[in-house]
């Protein structure tokens, strides 16, 4: 396995999130709680797709901002009664670097689309397209 160094633990706040891009696929969503367990996730709720990075983070979960549904963030499950589940990704912190495995990052959950929101969306128009 080949990890590769994401950010330094610092740069996470407690309580708080930091997305990491990828060359392909959704970001990755690293969150920090009060006991400084560090966790990552796809930045994608499973209900409606909301940014989990700008959730309020509590305990071991965090509360997506669009519909308050609270996602584990060392499992991605959604807590019951909601159902669903976002693809969790391993982390480690070493000396204060947090890493992700490379692996992960250039594979999972690359099929998943950020959702497409706001007032234009429905005319949404694929480039070259006139």
């Amino acid at each position: 396995m080949s990890w590769v160094t994401v950010c330094d633990v610092r740069d996470i706040p407690v309580l708080g999130a930091r997305r990491v891009a990828r060359p392909r696929g959704m970001d990755v969503a690293l969150f920090r709680n009060e006991a400084d367990e560090v966790f990552a996730l796809l930045d994608r709720c499973p209900h409606r797709g909301g940014p989990l990075s700008q959730g309020i983070v509590f305990g071991r979960g965090v509360a997506c901002p669009l519909h308050n549904w609270t996602i584990g963030l060392d499992t991605g499950r959604a807590q019951a009664p909601d159902e669903g589940t976002t693809p969790a990704f391993q982390v480690r912190v070493v000396e204060g670097a947090v890493q992700l495995l490379s692996e992960e990052l250039a594979t999972l959950a690359l099929d998943l689309q950020p959702p497409v929101a706001g007032p234009c969306a429905a005319a949404r128009i694929p480039l070259g397209v006139a």
